[in-house]
């Protein structure tokens, strides 16, 4: 079973993808801000990372550059940052995919499913 970290501070985000994931048979650890993400990433190994930009106590942007110095976890972004230097920042910081919010839960699976083969 495929275990994947999911970092949203939003707690209907979190739980709507959190039980998607589930249904479709990953293991699925939830964190709600930074802080609680640095925990989980320094005490388990995860197949993929799911992870909001704006989170409380440290962004999703810190948390890639700290994951990218010690892991090649896959790491899907989710946001509604949608600025072109927002997306580059990202992708240069070791992001290995860029959602936007809203997005189709379908779309998350694909991506998901695609990185997980």
């Amino acid at each position: 079973m495929n275990k994947i970290l999911l970092v949203e501070d939003e707690s209907l985000m979190l739980n709507t993808i959190k039980l998607k994931l589930q249904e479709d048979g990953y293991e699925v650890t939830c964190c709600i801000d930074g802080r609680e993400a640095l925990k989980q990433i320094n005490t388990q190994i995860f197949d993929l990372i799911i992870m909001d930009i704006m989170l409380p106590y440290a962004s999703g942007l810190e948390l890639l550059g700290i994951l990218r110095s010690k892991s090649a976890t896959p790491i899907i972004m989710l946001t509604v940052m949608g600025q072109e230097k927002t997306i580059e920042e990202a992708f240069e910081l070791g992001a290995d995919d860029y959602l936007h919010k809203p997005f189709s839960l379908k779309e998350l699976l694909a991506r998901i499913k695609r990185f997980l083969k």
